[in-house]
């Protein structure tokens, strides 16, 4: 069934999540618009278009196949199975993200986006690039854009991003919007490793790779190009900081001392280093997604830190959910659609505390032997009980249980599995033996 036939609706912002979007509300019946203040970016290989690969998972892929297009974007996207952390000293540590078989997935943003429309325009979505939203009347749902023109819909998403127009005027125009903009103190810049003509990829192809260095790290992400695409995050001043890496000579020095493999895989390093951009990191809160007939979805109202891989991967899930109430309440007009936003809203709040939790995790954690033992019991432990106990991650990464519960549970088994450990004086190599020979399996049932 379609609920939203002649209905009129327009979406400001064509990325990501206004795409997916749209397709989900033309599939509905809607007559949909998308406005877009960027040039089609299908026409251009524009380079300053790049940003972090993303990692695509459950959440994400769920709502793809739920319109039908899983398979055309999974055609672009690479598995990766696991973590690789790199040390300084180049010792190589396999970490799974779940059992064997639970691959989250290195898709490029600008491909994907450009697929997205693609399917939305195949869906009779109608897409106006270059066309910069300036206004917006809350009371008679209008947009107006740079060029004097405007539209009037049934209904307005703001699907624009972090730096969101329709979020500023909901601010501006209600007195009682609450909203929270905050940058942490750490920036990141995009980094190459090439492929080689000879050989193809230069590091293992199918997992994440991480170079962890307390207050900074750095990731590798594979591409079908057999390039990779890394990002390196660091404090924004002090010691080992985008202010310090400031010429050549302090670049390479960091470079080859922190990261001494990433370094010999990379000529030109220098020269990417201070060609790409340094970008700003942090979150955006909303009191309210709602106001009037205009809402709020993605990043313009749960902007995150890119840390547990769920900024997209939670936008799409946002499109999947409200398409879910649509059909169970047949329309958009329901003043119940303000408690079904409120309860999304404190869970990608959650999704936002598990993203920073998740930074200091892979940046100081990963290298750290008794959190890796720490993992590693609860992945043995979850494989013999796993009606009883699922990893963290793996809740919020394979499954689609709300973000707030995941952390809740995680919280406690957290607490439990520490309390096991400092107990039973679990230090070291993880070993079956150990843990069958001190009942560990029964004392962890015991305290759940």
């Amino acid at each position: 069934m379609m609920y939203l036939k002649n209905k009129n609706i327009s979406i400001v912002g064509g990325g990501l999540v206004g795409s997916l979007l749209s397709i989900f509300l033309s599939k509905q019946g809607a007559k949909v618009h998308v406005f877009d203040k960027r040039p089609d970016i299908r026409l251009e290989d524009n380079i300053e278009a790049r940003s972090i690969n993303l990692a695509l998972s459950d959440r994400g892929i769920n709502a793809l196949k739920k319109v039908g297009i899983d398979k055309t974007i999974m055609s672009i996207a690479m598995p990766m199975h696991k973590r690789v952390i790199h040390s300084v000293t180049n010792h190589l540590t396999d970490q799974y993200y779940g059992i064997k078989k639970q691959p989250i997935y290195s898709i490029s943003r600008h491909d994907l986006n450009k697929k997205l429309i693609d399917v939305a325009e195949d869906s009779s979505v109608q897409f106006h690039f270059s066309k910069q939203c300036v206004d917006l009347d809350f009371r008679t749902t209008t947009l107006f854009f740079s060029d004097s023109s405007s539209i009037t819909s049934d209904f307005i998403f703001g699907a624009d991003g972090a730096g969101s127009m329709i979020r500023k005027k909901m601010s501006s125009c209600f007195s009682d919007f609450q909203m929270e903009e905050k940058f942490i103190n750490s920036s990141y810049k995009e980094l190459t490793i090439p492929a080689d003509l000879k050989v193809g990829y230069k590091l293992y192809n199918k997992a994440l790779h991480i170079w962890p260095r307390k207050s900074f790290m750095m990731i590798a992400l594979p591409n079908l190009d057999q390039s990779f695409t890394c990002t390196l995050f660091a404090p924004n001043n002090g010691i080992n900081s985008f202010e310090t890496l400031n010429s050549d000579r302090n670049v390479n020095d960091f470079f080859s001392k922190q990261f001494n493999d990433f370094h010999k895989m990379v000529p030109d390093l220098v020269d990417q280093y201070f060609l790409n951009p340094t970008s700003s990191l942090g979150y955006v809160r909303c009191g309210t997604w709602k106001k009037e007939n205009v809402m709020l979805i993605g990043d313009a109202c749960h902007a995150t830190v890119p840390f547990y891989g769920q900024g997209m991967n939670s936008g799409f899930e946002d499109c999947f959910l409200l398409n879910e109430w649509i059909n169970e309440n047949k329309n958009l007009f329901d003043l119940e659609i303000t408690s079904f936003l409120e309860k999304r809203r404190i869970d990608t709040m959650a999704m936002q505390d598990l993203s920073m939790n998740n930074f200091i995790e892979m940046r100081d954690k990963t290298a750290d032997s008794n959190f890796l033992l720490q993992k590693k019991i609860e992945q043995w432990f979850s494989i013999h009980n796993p009606k009883k106990w699922t990893p963290l991650y793996s809740m919020v990464t394979f499954s689609d249980i709300p973000y707030s519960e995941a952390l809740k549970r995680g919280r406690v088994q957290d607490r439990i599995m520490k309390e096991i450990m400092i107990k039973n004086k679990l230090v070291g190599e993880f070993n079956v033996k150990e843990l069958e020979e001190k009942n560990i399996e029964r004392k962890i049932l015991d305290k759940i």
